[in-house]
């Protein structure tokens, strides 16, 4: 600002005058330049103070402390609502399975199967049964095709066709007496007992005659292509047991022993006692299908239960975090604020040791006395930052907030808990009122 040489200049001009009261213009000059100085700083400053309440604004403690009041309220809502659900929906399995179990003790009082449970089958065990019919029907169909094979024009393509035909009406007649018909033979009722017996003179028939026409069909087929059926028919009418090959005799054993294994393995496959594993197997359904849904809806209130606690644990450690996040906002304007101010001072000093540069100067050349004013210290006019301080959280109030906000979430658990421990409560008052239902099949 070449202060030495102005203040020379006008010292040897005697400017300014000793009664003047205003700056002459390097002193205006100095202060224009120290206040812009101060001015430019102070943009910058309310620019950071607006950032920092921007800042404070966005940490949103009220709605944090609101949405701890809406979970909370929301939590017991859900849980209130599920458990009137729930325990509606497992009144209705519960009443489903009284009734089973009503229905299974009737049923074994009035055919006197008090003494035992229906022997049932688990899936897997029915699926081999099934795949021992399968194989059956397959391994009698290779053995009877190669026999058959002998006496057809077409060989064993047109045996295995012939063969299976037998096969399946050996296997699949068989398997339906055998679970549905025969079993009627311990049935308690007369009638019942007939029909069993007239389904094991069928099974005889089938196993006996439609294996002894397969034999007898061998031997014909072996030496005439023409007329074999008729051929068939007459030798079963005069001589069915005389047949002159030793294999027709094994084709006629290996019938009866697959049809003899079907049949066993099809009683095999359920209780011998018409329709008491149907209704045990009812009876199981609906005491697994009520057990499982309890389950289910016990470990949904526990889902509701941890979900709540999981956001309240978040909303507190999010408070805690937005606690530390507003100290450090607050400290750090307090220190720029404080910034601003020595920055001020020094520019106030600094403004000083221009002006005192310019005088001493301007004094030293002088002929006639100094101004009066030149003894007077530069002064500057602080400017004081605007601060919003409407967001602001002392920390003393906020940790007491959030102590309050933990202690009412401690308490919310504890009414979840509770909450939970009736429901949990309420839904085994349903076990209760018929006891035997749970426990096993109530007794006649």
């Amino acid at each position: 600002m070449e202060l030495e040489e102005k203040g020379k200049r006008n010292g040897e001009a005697n400017s300014p005058q000793e009664d003047s009261r205003d700056h002459d213009e390097v002193e205006r000059a100095i202060t224009e330049r120290i206040e812009s100085l101060r001015d430019d700083a102070y943009q910058v400053l309310e620019g950071h103070i607006s950032t920092y309440g921007t800042r404070l604004r966005n940490l949103d403690f009220d709605g944090h402390f609101n949405r701890i009041q809406v979970v909370n309220n929301a939590s017991v809502d859900d849980f209130k609502a599920d458990v009137a659900t729930g325990r509606d929906e497992l009144y209705g399995l519960r009443k489903d399975l009284r009734e089973a179990d009503v229905e299974l003790a009737d049923f074994r009082k009035r055919n006197g199967l008090e003494l035992r449970v229906a022997r049932t089958k688990g899936r897997i065990a029915t699926i081999l049964k099934w795949c021992i019919i399968l194989a059956l029907l397959i391994i009698e169909t290779m053995v009877n095709g190669i026999y058959l094979a002998k006496g057809n024009d077409q060989g064993l393509v047109g045996g295995i066709g012939y063969a299976f035909a037998f096969a399946f009406a050996n296997v699949v007649s068989t398997v339906v007496l055998g679970l549905f018909v025969v079993p009627r033979i311990v049935h308690r009722s007369f009638f019942w007992k007939v029909v069993g017996l007239v389904g094991i003179v069928a099974w005889l028939t089938v196993a006996l005659g439609l294996n002894l026409v397969m034999a007898h069909y061998r031997e014909v087929s072996a030496s005439a292509f023409e007329y074999v059926g008729r051929i068939v028919m007459e030798r079963l009418s005069t001589a069915p047991l005389i047949m002159n090959d030793i294999d027709s005799w094994v084709l006629f054993a290996s019938g009866v022993l697959f049809s003899t294994i079907a049949l066993i393995d099809s009683l095999l496959m359920k209780d011998p006692y018409p329709g008491y594993a149907d209704t045990y197997q009812r009876y199981l359904d609906a005491r697994d299908d009520y057990v499982d849904r309890k389950a289910d809806l016990i470990d949904q209130l526990k889902g509701i239960r941890d979900d709540h606690n999981q956001k309240v644990d978040g909303i507190i450690l999010a408070l805690s975090a937005r606690r530390k996040e507003c100290a450090a906002i607050i400290d750090s304007r307090t220190r720029m604020i404080k910034q601003f101010s020595e920055h001020q001072s020094h520019l106030e000093v600094s403004g000083r040791r221009l002006f005192a540069t310019y005088r001493e100067a301007n004094c030293a050349a002088r002929t006639e006395p100094q101004p009066k004013r030149f003894s007077t210290q530069y002064k500057l006019d602080r400017r004081k930052p605007a601060i919003d301080t409407s967001d602001d959280w002392s920390d003393r109030e906020l940790g007491e907030r959030i102590k309050a906000a933990q202690a009412e979430m401690s308490e919310q658990m504890k009414r979840i808990s509770t909450e939970f421990e009736n429901a949990v409560t309420a839904y085994h008052q349903l076990d209760n009122l018929f006891p035997e239902t749970i426990n096993g099949p109530a007794q006649a």
